[in-house]
């Protein structure tokens, strides 16, 4: 596009009318007439089937088996590769993707900037707000569980991106197009179910739509905004819309740049906010060091005898962990195969290596870092339990009603006096960096529905930027309800794919392996 700056003239034309009767009360019309389609949605994703004296998801069932799976098929790979996953992201070895081989090499970023496009998709408010709601829910013990569900979750990561890579297309100017949507119709043809593959391919491509506008968009938007809102005390009717303006035009000048220019600002934005956030937990959890060993023998103690929890048993306890460390993750949802997709390399499996860090970071060391501080900071009472309605919840000590990002602040701000505006600044880097890496993600599913035109592109961009400024300028639960299920949608056609598809990682896993050891007897 020539004057990439006429796609905001456009938009506010198109959506002025539009925001001004956001101020109306659009909100209430919107909740009332989207939240019955959203309820029967959000319970159809979450069909349960009775297990153990309780009702467990059906999408839990089938991600945590899966996960398991992969990291028994593939001996550990989550622990034993690690170190060479390590090695892969800090370009140890990108010289094999630069010698002559028979293998074509493609891509349009290097493996950090692939990772910190992948992790900036994944580390967001699930790290900080859902977090609180599983503690709140499940009580300390819940955190156990979603460690293990990060551990068992990079094993999937690593299967997805891998296949991400095998099966990704290039168009004739060197742009990648990948993601489940691609080795789901290709890999299932190979494999002779043509017809499956392409329902499943389109199946994920719809909902990854979806859930780009939603959870990927306008919850973050929404969230962001309410964080400034209050922590800077913004008066005035119209303060969402116009933070929503902000957001849009912040975001807009990204991703009209693509995967190169979204790349280029996830590298610097993902090692910065994640420095901030764990910089400050950190901060918390060594000045409260006496605590420490009772945190966590609270974690493990509560996670197989839970104490006064809504959820009252051990089964209801390991459903919060595994839910909150699916959602904050997103492994086996597959959507962050479409950021990885765009590396360069000759090898899939190399990616995949990559990738299987990126539920570490996310799960086992950030959302640990948070539920640490929480814990601690309810470590003279139970404090923190108490009726969790929409994420928010109503404290039995004070009755007070505190929503999860609120809850996570009141622990953050108990020990270090302000430092609720530096969750504010992290929260709203959060939600910026999600809001690129999504935005990257619906884009290439709208173009496997709709083709790879200009035209189509404009199309999803200036709805994402509307979705942008009505996040943050109405309150949708019924759309957050919605966008969260679609998000945990993706793992129907995604994991299914993968158990037909899995030995196809092997190969590749065996094919980089052979690369690597004949590299060092060479070096040797």
């Amino acid at each position: 596009m020539k004057n990439p700056y006429s796609i905001f003239l456009l938009f506010a034309l198109l959506f002025s009318p539009l925001l001004s009767f956001a101020q109306k009360g659009i909100d209430e019309r919107i909740n009332d007439a989207f939240m019955p389609f959203a309820q029967w949605w959000e319970d159809l994703v979450f069909s349960t089937i009775p297990l153990m004296g309780s009702d467990v998801p059906v999408v839990l069932l089938l991600l945590i088996s899966g996960a398991l799976f992969f990291t028994l098929y593939f001996r550990f790979i989550n622990i034993r590769r690690f170190p060479m996953a390590i090695q892969v992201v800090r370009g140890k070895y990108d010289e094999l993707d630069k010698t002559d081989t028979n293998e074509t090499s493609h891509g349009e970023v290097n493996h950090f900037q692939a990772l910190a496009t992948a992790v900036s998709g994944t580390v967001g408010l699930g790290n900080i707000a859902m977090v609180a709601v599983a503690i709140s829910i499940g009580g300390p013990g819940a955190t156990f569980w979603m460690i293990l569900a990060g551990m068992l979750g990079m094993s999937s990561k690593f299967v997805e991106c891998t296949l991400g890579v095998k099966y990704r297309d290039v168009d004739e100017n060197g742009r990648v197009y990948g993601g489940p949507m691609y080795y789901l119709s290709r890999g299932l043809k190979e494999q002779g179910y043509e017809n499956f593959g392409k329902f499943l391919g389109v199946l994920f491509a719809i909902m990854c739509v979806g859930a780009s506008f939603g959870g990927g968009n306008a919850f973050q938007s929404n969230q962001a905004a309410a964080q400034i809102i209050e922590r800077f005390d913004l008066q005035g009717s119209a303060s969402g819309t116009i933070l929503g303006l902000v957001f849009a035009l912040l975001v807009g000048i990204v991703i009209i740049g693509g995967i190169k220019r979204i790349a280029k600002v996830t590298e610097k934005v993902v090692p910065l906010m994640a420095l901030l956030y764990v910089a400050a937990a950190l901060f918390i959890i060594l000045s409260n060091f006496s605590y420490i060993d009772d945190a966590f023998r609270q974690i493990f103690t509560e996670a197989f005898s839970p104490r006064s929890t809504i959820t009252g048993s051990i089964v209801g306890v390991m459903i919060q962990g595994f839910r909150r460390a699916a959602f904050s993750n997103e492994a086996g949802a597959g959507s962050a195969a479409i950021a990885h997709s765009a590396v360069h390399t000759h090898y899939p499996a190399s990616e995949g290596l990559v990738a299987l860090l990126e539920p570490f970071i996310d799960t086992v060391v950030i959302c640990t870092m948070t539920a640490l501080v929480i814990i601690i900071f309810n470590m003279d009472g139970a404090f923190i339990y108490g009726h969790v309605i929409n994420n928010e919840v109503t404290l039995f000590e004070t009755g007070e009603r505190v929503g999860g990002v609120n809850l996570t602040s009141m622990a953050f701000d108990d020990a270090i006096p302000g430092c609720s505006y530096l969750l504010a600044i992290a929260v709203v880097l959060f939600a910026f960096s999600t809001m690129l890496s999504w935005s990257y993600y619906g884009l290439q599913a709208w173009k496997y529905l709709f083709g790879r035109g200009e035209k189509a592109d404009m199309i999803y961009k200036l709805i994402f930027l509307s979705f942008t400024v009505l996040g943050a300028a109405v309150t949708m639960d019924a759309v957050i309800k919605f966008s969260d299920a679609m998000i945990m949608a993706l793992v129907f056609p995604n994991m299914i794919g993968l158990l037909f598809l899995f030995p196809k990682a092997k190969e590749a896993l065996g094919k980089y392996l052979k690369v690597l050891d004949k590299n060092s007897h060479t070096h040797h």
